[in-house]
């Protein structure tokens, strides 16, 4: 039965798929080799932004218990004393890798959940911890935490104890490779953006090896940061980032626009979609977002006697070649070409024009004809490195049509 499992166990790692999928595999084939198990949990901690690691359980009893569980830090609060009355809190502490409880059989109850397993029927138990080498190690993801409990009355025969120590090894092995492949997708995310992550992930690594693309382009910095960061304690500087970041960001990923660069206050994107009207329309949809999301918290933070600001925002459209860019062993995916210096330098006219978005002429041209009334000039502005003055449009923000898609 153990090499029969272990086989299974090896191809659906190998395969991918959920961790969730492969803990239930895993549980109905012990159960069909005659080792009784009625519930299991698998926990690994991982990379994200969020979550401080994932937890994946299987009960042979169906419940309304979701099966997959991304739970946050675990160093302080109520977490942290949870963290601290547990079973595998207990085996780090000391220097160990198994714990049992034949919980219906009076062993202790102290450890965190016991008493509710004892309490759902669950009769022994048992806790393993599968530790990574350094060289395994990724951030906190330095082990594999499982426990294994059973329900009939005499609780887990030691042959059965045997081969849940063989076993172990395998599903946690197979978790780590899944939760890797998760790992690498979250990183590729959040620092390169869905559709540049998705690119690298698929293989696209060859240096100079660019797309063409004809794209709406974003440029957004905050108004008068420079100044502002002079006046403000150091501590606060990075918070007021993150908190217009954040409204930025999410405006842009709503309309499914990609952010390629975080540049200090800077950020730069593009919109795509399966037009180029669509993409200004999309650009727009998220403009009127980070005016709605930056005036909720500017207003927010003002009471809470926080520095404010507002976004600045320049809009543009062009030919942009898309790919990497750099050495062989350090590339940047992004965007390059003339068209992304333009809309960093229509950004920069905002302060003169006294405006908050400015867009290209190219930008109206492009855009939607519902939406070109929207878009109102105001003159031309020389651009520092472009030949020629350009005429610099805003938006209107009381026109009638504006909400019209």
């Amino acid at each position: 039965m153990v090499d029969e499992i272990q086989s299974w166990v090896v191809a659906r790692g190998l395969a991918g798929g959920s961790e969730t999928d492969l803990l239930a595999g895993f549980c109905r084939k012990c159960r069909e080799g005659g080792l009784l198990l009625s519930h299991g949990l698998v926990i690994i901690d991982t990379l994200h932004p969020t979550y401080e690691g994932r937890a994946f359980r299987w009960q042979v009893t169906p419940t309304n218990e979701s099966p997959l569980i991304e739970y946050g830090p675990t160093k302080e609060g109520e977490a942290a004393a949870n963290w601290q009355r547990s079973p595998f809190f207990h085996l780090l502490e000391a220097g160990e890798t198994e714990f049992r409880s034949r919980i219906a059989l009076g062993d202790s109850l102290d450890f965190t959940n016991l008493q509710r397993l004892k309490d759902s029927g669950h009769t022994d138990y048992i806790a393993f911890v599968n530790r990574f080498d350094a060289d395994g190690t990724i951030g906190e993801m330095d082990a594999v935490y499982s426990h294994w409990t059973t329900d009939i009355d005499a609780g887990f025969c030691q042959e059965s104890l045997q081969v849940l120590r063989e076993l172990v090894p395998s599903i946690a092995l197979a978790i780590k490779c899944i939760s890797l492949g998760r790992v690498a997708a979250t990183l590729v995310d959040v620092y390169l953006g869905r559709q540049t992550g998705r690119r690298v992930l698929q293989g696209q690594m060859t240096r100079g090896v660019a797309e063409r693309i004809h794209a709406a382009l974003w440029y957004s910095d905050l108004r008068d940061f420079t100044s502002i960061s002079e006046q403000i304690a150091p501590e606060e500087i990075i918070p007021l980032l993150n908190d217009y970041a954040e409204a930025v960001i999410s405006s842009v990923q709503a309309q499914t626009g990609e952010v390629l660069k975080l540049m200090g206050d800077g950020v730069l994107a593009i919109f795509t979609g399966r037009s180029i009207s669509e993409a200004c329309r999309a650009a727009l949809d998220a403009e009127e977002s980070v005016r709605k999301l930056t005036g909720e918290l500017s207003q927010r933070r003002a009471t809470e006697g926080k520095p404010t600001t507002s976004v600045y925002l320049g809009l543009h459209v062009g030919d942009v070649f898309y790919g990497n860019i750099g050495s062989d062993d350090r590339l940047d995916f992004t965007v390059i070409g003339p068209a992304v210096n333009e809309v960093c330098r229509i950004a920069t006219m905002c302060r003169s024009a006294g405006q908050l978005t400015l867009t290209s002429t190219e930008f109206g041209a492009a855009a939607r004809a519902a939406d070109r009334p929207r878009l109102v000039s105001v003159g031309r502005y020389a651009l520092r490195g472009v030949e020629r003055p350009k005429e610099l449009f805003t938006i209107d923000r009381f026109f009638a049509g504006r909400r019209t898609h």
